[in-house]
């Protein structure tokens, strides 16, 4: 489903392929514009969307096509909310790495998670770890607040998919 429900929110799931998830993203992108979000805002909600999905993808679902991405989101003028869930096992987060340590800057895991908490004002990962909600608010002057900004606890529940 492309069209929204009753409410104003959107819910669509899409087999694990890359190509699925840039057509959501292009989706999200035209709503967001029709609310008036600027040009840097969209930017980094595409990019934490990005990270998202292609963690749902090939870290929750394996790249099995088989498997579902299940995406329902909402965009008005003061917010974008969005749920990911994918069909995999989750993730504990006591496993991620710490992509700023030394000893890691060179490894891409954990890179995503950083990136999705620095441009999203909220982000946050429920038990068992397969499914996601993000948040962009726009304060009351229409300008968004990045995680780091809103609240430094803005990815509490965070995990690390399991193998």
């Amino acid at each position: 489903m492309r069209e929204p429900t009753q409410d104003g929110s959107f819910q669509v799931a899409i087999p694990s392929d890359p190509k699925e998830a840039r057509c959501i993203q292009d989706l999200i992108e035209q709503q967001l514009r029709s609310n008036q979000f600027e040009d840097r805002e969209i930017f980094s909600i595409k990019l934490a969307l990005e990270e998202a999905l292609v963690n749902a993808i090939k870290h929750g679902n394996q790249m099995d096509r088989t498997k579902q991405v299940h995406i329902q989101f909402n965009v008005n003028r003061e917010r974008f909310d969005i749920r990911i869930v994918d069909e995999g096992n989750g993730f504990a987060l006591d496993e991620v790495p710490d992509p700023m340590a030394p000893e890691n800057l060179e490894r891409p895991c954990g890179r995503g998670l950083l990136l999705m908490r620095h441009y999203m004002t909220e982000v946050t990962f429920h038990a068992p770890g397969n499914r996601l909600t993000m948040s962009k608010v726009r304060d009351q002057n229409g300008h968004a607040t990045n995680g780091h900004a809103a609240n430094g606890q803005a990815a509490k529940g965070t995990r690390k998919r399991k193998k």
